[in-house]
C-alpha cells in the first residue's frame, strides 16, 4: 500500500474573479509566487463562524436528528455542504490550534487543552495580513494559558486578529458571559445569552468593515452546543420537549433526553443568530464577494456509544457540520463527500484569497474540492489523540478515514474499523471480523503511512506532554479562572439565582 499522498501546499491555486474558473500552476519550488489579482479590494472577505462541539448529524439540513434549522438548511443549499468534514483532533484547544496553523498537534504543540499557541508560527491571520486583509476575532479564543478568564493582549498571542478583538480564552456558562476589547484589559459582562450579544458584535464589525477598501477577515467562535447543554434561554428549549426527543440508532437507551434537548435548544438558537448574520451580509452588499463558512471545532458524543463529549474516533467526535457559500464560485446546491481537515481550512482559505502557503503548514490546498473538482478530494485523512489524560477509560490513540471507512488503534492494538458507507450509525466494529482482515490491513497501511508523514512516533501520554505539555499532571493541566474572571461570575450567578432568571 503506498502511503497517503499528503502535499504542503497544491499544485493548482485559484486565481481570478471572473467566470470561467481560472486556474495558475504554481511551482512546487517557488514559494513567493503569487497569483495575480488586480486590486486588494477585489480579494474575498471571510466569514468564518464555528460553534463549539456540534456534530455533522445534527443540523437539519443532514436529515439525521430532528433539529430545527431553517438557517443552516437553506445556506446549504446556496453553496456546497461537506459531508466528510474532519475535525483531526477532536478537542476543543487543539482544533483551534490547528485551524490557524494548518498544522498537526505535534508541530504546533497544542496537544490538548490549555497551552498557549506557539507566537512562532506563520498563522492564517497573519498570513492574510500580508496581502491586505483586516482580521477581527469575536467569541471564544481556548489558545492562551490554563488561566482560561486570561486577557490576551494586542500582539503575537493573538495570531494576527489585531484589527478587532472581543474575546476571552475560554468561558462556557452562557448566562455569566463576557469579553475582552482590543486592548482594553478590562472584562465587559455580558447581560443575557452570551452568543446572542457576540453576533451582535459580528453584524457590527461586517457594517462597519463593509464602508471600508479592504477585504476582512472575521471569526466568530460561539461557546454552544458545548456542555452545559441546559444553559440556554427557555424559548428555544421550550421547542424540545423530552417526551419526543428520539434517540440516534447508537445511542444508549439510558440517554439523557433532557441534556440531549438541551443541545438541540443550543443548535436552533445559534441557527437564528446565523440567519442574522447572513442577513447583515446581505445588507451591506457583501453577498457577492464574501466567502461564508459555517462549521465546528469537533463533534460531540451525546451518548452515542455510551459515551459523552469529544476525544474519540466515532463520527460523532470527529465528524463535524461544513458549510461553505461563495456566489458564482463555490457551487450552489452540491453535496460533496470529499475528505476536509481542519488541518486544510488554513491553506485552503489562504489559496482562494491569492496568497502564499507557508511551507511548514500540513495541510493541503483543497481550494479545488471547494470550487467543485470532486477529485482534488484527498484519499485518506489523519486523526488521532496524542494526550488522553490517564483519567479517561481509554489511553492515546491514531486513526486514519477514507470516504468510507474509519479506523483507529491504539499504540499496542486495533481498536475500531467501520463500513460507514453500510453502517452509518458504526453499530458493527469489524476490527475483528475475519472477513474484513484485508481492509483492516489496508487502513492499517494508511496510517503507518500517516504517521511516517507526519513524523509521528506514536508515543504515550505521558511522553507527549513530557515534551509539549509541560505542567501537566497525568496527561490534563490544572486550568482555573483569574480572581477577576472568577468572583465576577460568582456575584453575576449569585444575583441570577435570587431573581429567579436564566437558566432555568
Amino acid at each position: 500500500m503506498i502511503p497517503p499522498h499528503h502535499p504542503l501546499r497544491s499544485k493548482y491555486r485559484y486565481c481570478g474573479d471572473d467566470n470561467p474558473i481560472e486556474w495558475k500552476q504554481v511551482s512546487d519550488f517557488d514559494q513567493k509566487e503569487k497569483c495575480n489579482m488586480n486590486i486588494t479590494s477585489s480579494r474575498p472577505n471571510i466569514i468564518f463562524i464555528f460553534g463549539d462541539q456540534m456534530r455533522a448529524s445534527s443540523p437539519g439540513f443532514m436529515g439525521v436528528e430532528k433539529v430545527y434549522t431553517p438557517n443552516l438548511d437553506s445556506f446549504a443549499r446556496e453553496g456546497t455542504a461537506f459531508t466528510r468534514a474532519i475535525s483531526n483532533t477532536p478537542v476543543c484547544a487543539p482544533a483551534r490550534a490547528t485551524l490557524f496553523s494548518g498544522m498537526h498537534p505535534l508541530r504546533h504543540g497544542v496537544v490538548f487543552n490549555d497551552v498557549a499557541l506557539r507566537t512562532d508560527i506563520q498563522s492564517l491571520a497573519l498570513c492574510l495580513n500580508e496581502i491586505g486583509y483586516r482580521c477581527g476575532y469575536i467569541g471564544k479564543w481556548h489558545l492562551d494559558t490554563e488561566d482560561r478568564g486570561i486577557y490576551v493582549p494586542p500582539g503575537p498571542r493573538r495570531q494576527g486578529f489585531n484589527d478587532y478583538w472581543a474575546a476571552h480564552n475560554c468561558n462556557h456558562h452562557y448566562f455569566e458571559g463576557y469579553y475582552y476589547l482590543n486592548d482594553d484589559p478590562n472584562p465587559i459582562w455580558i447581560d443575557g445569552f452570551e452568543p446572542e450579544v457576540q453576533t451582535e458584535l459580528a453584524i457590527n464589525y461586517i457594517a462597519e468593515k463593509s464602508n471600508g477598501n479592504d477585504p476582512f477577515c472575521m471569526f466568530l467562535s460561539w461557546g454552544p452546543p458545548h456542555c452545559p447543554y441546559l444553559e440556554v434561554p427557555k424559548k428555544y428549549l421550550d421547542m424540545y420537549p423530552v417526551e419526543d426527543i428520539q434517540l440516534k440508532p447508537n445511542a444508549v437507551e439510558t440517554a439523557d433526553k433532557r441534556q440531549i434537548a438541551g443541545y438541540y435548544a443550543q443548535i436552533t438558537a445559534l441557527d437564528e443568530y446565523f440567519g442574522k448574520i447572513l442577513q447583515a451580509v446581505e445588507e451591506n452588499g457583501l453577498r457577492e464577494n464574501t466567502i461564508v463558512i459555517f462549521t465546528s471545532d469537533h463533534g460531540d458524543m451525546l451518548f452515542s456509544h455510551n459515551r459523552g463529549w469529544k476525544c474519540k474516533p466515532w463520527l460523532e467526535s470527529v465528524n463535524v457540520p461544513f458549510l461553505a457559500r461563495w456566489p458564482g464560485k463555490i457551487p450552489r446546491e452540491r453535496v460533496s463527500d470529499g475528505l476536509l481537515g481542519i488541518v486544510d481550512i488554513a491553506p485552503t482559505l489562504l489559496s482562494l484569497c491569492g496568497a502564499d502557503i507557508p511551507a511548514e503548514m500540513q495541510g493541503t490546498d483543497l481550494s479545488e474540492l471547494f470550487m467543485g473538482n470532486e477529485t482534488a478530494s484527498p484519499d485518506s485523512a489523519f486523526i488521532g489523540m496524542p494526550v488522553v489524560p490517564l483519567a479517561f477509560s481509554y489511553p492515546e490513540w491514531r486513526g486514519v478515514m477514507t470516504k468510507h471507512t474509519t479506523y483507529a488503534r491504539f499504540r499496542e492494538e486495533p481498536w475500531i474499523l467501520y463500513d460507514d458507507n453500510n453502517d452509518p450509525f458504526q453499530l458493527t466494529n469489524l476490527v475483528h471480523s475475519p472477513a474484513h482482515q484485508d481492509l483492516l490491513i489496508e487502513m492499517e497501511e494508511r496510517l503507518q503511512g500517516w504517521l511516517k508523514c507526519l513524523d509521528d512516533p506514536f508515543e504515550t501520554t505521558l511522553e507527549v506532554c513530557s515534551k509539549y505539555y509541560q505542567g501537566a499532571i497525568n496527561g490534563e493541566m490544572h486550568y482555573y479562572e483569574n480572581e477577576i474572571i472568577r468572583l465576577g461570575k460568582a456575584e453575576r450567578r449569585r444575583r441570577r439565582l435570587s431573581q429567579g432568571s436564566e437558566p432555568q
